[in-house]
């Protein structure tokens, strides 16, 4: 599965989960923070989409991605420890530390797999 595959539905879900939680509680840091980095992983993903049109690999958006999921699993994942509230903090550690799981991974084994001209 090519990393671009998750990390756009990814982007969406924080820029979602921003919106409810400014929607829910007036609360402009969830918003800015759901926002802003979603936004980073659509750009990532988009990136990574368009090296792979190109039949290449995007290591520098795979990178940008491992980075913003495992701070997003250490930010969520301290505050679900202090408040002991699954939504959001446990729900956006844990999705974030799967994600974190995948894009290393993905590093590991060299990126997306690009089909030969065959295919």
């Amino acid at each position: 599965m090519h990393d671009f595959c998750f990390t756009i539905p990814y982007g969406m879900l924080l820029i979602g989960g921003g919106f409810i939680g400014y929607m829910k509680k007036g609360s402009i840091t969830s918003f800015a923070g759901g926002a802003g980095t979603g936004l980073l992983l659509i750009l990532a993903g988009y990136l990574s989409l368009k090296a792979f049109e190109k039949k290449k690999n995007s290591s520098i958006a795979v990178v940008l991605q491992t980075v913003i999921s495992a701070a997003l699993t250490l930010v969520m994942g301290q505050r679900y420890l202090l408040t002991q509230k699954v939504m959001p903090a446990g729900l956006v550690a844990g999705i974030s530390a799967l994600m974190t799981c995948f894009y290393v991974y993905k590093i590991a084994t060299g990126g997306n797999k690009i089909p030969s001209k065959s295919e």
